[in-house]
């Protein structure tokens, strides 16, 4: 089955699709094993993994899209990819759709900010009028070649004009054609009901660490009508805190692995295994055969 009709069956399913967010490609290996069905890459730990800076628009388009193309092309799972506004006017948006489409990727969304975005959930964002994005929704649909490749049309109108303005976006949005709908930044339980009762596509809730929005289970987000949940930052989250912890050890004692002892971090026989070198290994031997094991060569 393609990875875009697979997606797009997770996205209609009963059950909540849990969107873990990689921010590289190693993330994304440990979200595959944990045994989840998709998983999503974004702006926020893509800024942080690969230039160490916020989420502020700062990636280029390819730079962005190289980083996401090392991902989809190292996990056997549907993925979701942020093209943040477009990288420009309808003319980038086909450019980057098709792009996309390419790299393998299952699905997309696009973002109603101003150039240049913010993380959703900072100060200081603003919206395109409904008249620049439209045109900028169309031509993504438009662009596509898979018809089963979702496109999400994301808004975060909630936090510049209020959640009235971001429902009325988020259904203009639906009847333009978007696959589902993603209104960033809801500040209440009783908002996330209201949005999914107006809105008349699969829509996707965004749970952020000390964000503005209430972190729920996942369960109780699927009651409140959603179709989807991401999670775009506990991946960046988690790594910072442990690297942290690891440098100050080793700086402070000059030993690696310190008082916590395996329960640390892996080794390198289990890192050998995670990373696939021991696949690798055997997939040689089909092409070698007996002489690189024996260290023998041609005769």
């Amino acid at each position: 089955m393609k990875k875009t009709t697979r997606f797009r069956q997770l996205v209609t399913s009963p059950e909540i699709l849990m969107l873990p967010v990689a921010h590289d490609a190693l993330s994304a290996l440990a979200i595959a094993e944990a045994g989840f069905s998709a998983l999503c890459v974004a702006g926020y730990g893509s800024s942080g993994s690969v230039l160490g800076l916020p989420d502020i628009g700062l990636m280029s388009s390819t730079e962005m899209l190289t980083h996401y193309g090392h991902i989809v092309d190292r996990v056997d799972l549907p993925v979701m990819v942020d093209i943040d506004t477009g990288f420009g006017d309808v003319n980038n948006v086909i450019r980057t759709v098709r792009q996309v489409e390419r790299l393998g990727a299952a699905a997309l969304f696009l973002e109603d900010q101003t150039f240049p975005k913010r993380c959703g959930h900072m100060a200081g964002k603003s919206v395109a009028p409904v008249e620049e994005y439209l045109p900028k929704l169309k031509a993504a649909l438009w662009a596509r070649q898979d018809p089963d490749f979702v496109i999400m049309a994301r808004t975060d109108a909630a936090a510049v004009h209020g959640l009235d303005e971001a429902i009325r976006r988020a259904c203009l949005y639906a009847g333009a054609g978007a696959d589902m709908v993603f209104v960033e930044a809801v500040t209440s339980v009783e908002d996330m009901r209201r949005v999914n009762a107006a809105v008349p596509v699969p829509s996707m809730a965004n749970m952020i660490e000390g964000g503005r929005t209430p972190f729920l289970p996942a369960a109780e987000l699927q009651e409140l009508g959603y179709a989807a949940v991401a999670y775009p930052c506990a991946s960046v989250f988690t790594v910072v805190k442990a690297l942290r912890t690891w440098a100050g050890r080793l700086k402070a004692t000059g030993a690696s692995a310190g008082p916590a002892g395996p329960d640390a971090m892996i080794d390198f026989g289990e890192y050998f295994r995670f990373i696939g070198a021991e696949a690798i290994r055997e997939r040689e031997k089909q092409f070698f055969g007996e002489a690189k094991e024996s260290g023998k060569g041609g005769e």
